[in-house]
């Protein structure tokens, strides 16, 4: 198993999936055994029925104006990849800044994924050389 293409396809389909508000995309990146941490201090969403109500969830929850994926850094099944956007929720702005740790299983498909991120009010880019 590659583990930059496996991160690669991850990226892919939470790209199309981000941008067409569609959770089925998001959760085919997922085993059916996955365990997804979407915050360190929330219940795990458990395989790829888990990853699609998050998804489904968030969405119903805000609206995404822009987003984009840092380049992951990848190596011995498991990969890191920083995300950005801004969202609006509550007739607000707000910019999220995460990074998703994840792991694959032999076919590539995400087995765990722990995210870490911030919210702020308001529109912030990236720092300079953010997602290298």
């Amino acid at each position: 198993m590659d583990s930059e293409a496996a991160a690669r396809r991850w990226i892919d389909a939470w790209s199309r999936g981000w941008a067409a508000s569609d959770p089925d995309t998001i959760a085919s990146a997922y085993a059916e055994d996955a365990v997804f941490r979407s915050h360190p201090f929330r219940e795990p969403h458990l395989g790829r029925a888990g990853a699609r109500e998050y998804g489904r969830h968030a969405f119903e929850d805000e609206e995404t104006l822009e987003f984009r994926f840092g380049e992951p850094l990848a190596a011995a099944g498991r990969a890191a990849v920083e995300y950005w956007a801004i969202l609006r929720s509550a007739g607000k702005e707000h910019t999220l800044f995460g990074i998703a740790l994840l792991s694959f299983d032999p076919d590539g498909l995400v087995a765990e994924h722990r995210d870490y991120w911030s919210t702020q009010e308001g529109r912030q880019e990236p720092p300079p050389a953010w997602g290298l």
